[in-house]
């Protein structure tokens, strides 16, 4: 039976103290992405966004999206607090682990140690500063299985003694409240999802309908 990620996290809120919010450090894989999930979680977290990608392809369309990330927040108002830390950016560590896997289809195995190391990233960092929760905006995808990266999160939730905050940001229209921000706020949208490879199934797949 697969779990209703949206319903557990709706059951943790309801039973936060609203005059001591927890601690929350959100990955983000980009700023559209975390915009719903900023607006939605930062009525009841104080925040820590973490911006750990060193799968993004090239270093050019990284920092791009770092300043980004960093613009939004500078740009949307928050109940609680929500602060920008930027993780390690060493493309060296996501080409060691896709090793073998370059020429896997999108949401295969690659990805699956894409997800792994960067919510290990997130729970190492949320118990070095302290945080009640850590979580991904990664789960507002379309794309991307919120019960893949919440099985995850689980598994370094345990092994690193820090809490999973459940998500499946997609629910509650929260795909489609991203892309309204992002109109709202004038974010870069990029048409890939990071790694040189997803660039490549991307291009080839735009020239494929060229061709057609």
């Amino acid at each position: 039976m697969n779990k209703n990620y949206q319903r557990e996290l709706d059951a943790l809120i309801a039973k936060l103290e609203p005059s001591s919010p927890p601690h929350l450090l959100l990955h983000s894989c980009c700023a559209p992405c975390s915009s719903y999930t900023l607006e939605y979680l930062s009525r009841y977290f104080r925040i820590t966004l973490l911006y750990y990608n060193p799968n993004i392809f090239p270093a050019e369309e990284y920092y791009r999206r770092c300043e980004e990330q960093q613009t939004l927040i500078g740009k949307m108002s928050f109940l609680n607090p929500v602060s920008f830390l930027e993780g390690k950016y060493d493309p060296k560590t996501f080409y060691k682990l896709a090793k073998g896997f370059e020429n896997e289809p999108e949401c295969g195995e690659r990805c699956t140690r894409c997800y792994k190391l960067r919510l290990h990233e997130a729970a190492i960092t949320a118990r070095s500063i302290g945080a009640d929760y850590f979580t991904t905006t990664l789960t507002i995808s379309p794309h991307k299985d919120a019960h893949r990266l919440n099985s995850i999160g689980e598994r370094f939730a345990k092994q690193y003694g820090i809490a999973l905050l459940p998500s499946d940001f997609k629910k509650k229209n929260g795909f489609k409240r991203s892309i309204e921000l992002s109109q709202e706020y004038g974010l870069y949208r990029q048409d890939y999802c990071g790694c040189e490879f997803s660039k490549i199934s991307r291009e080839k797949s735009e020239n494929d309908n060229i061709c057609k």
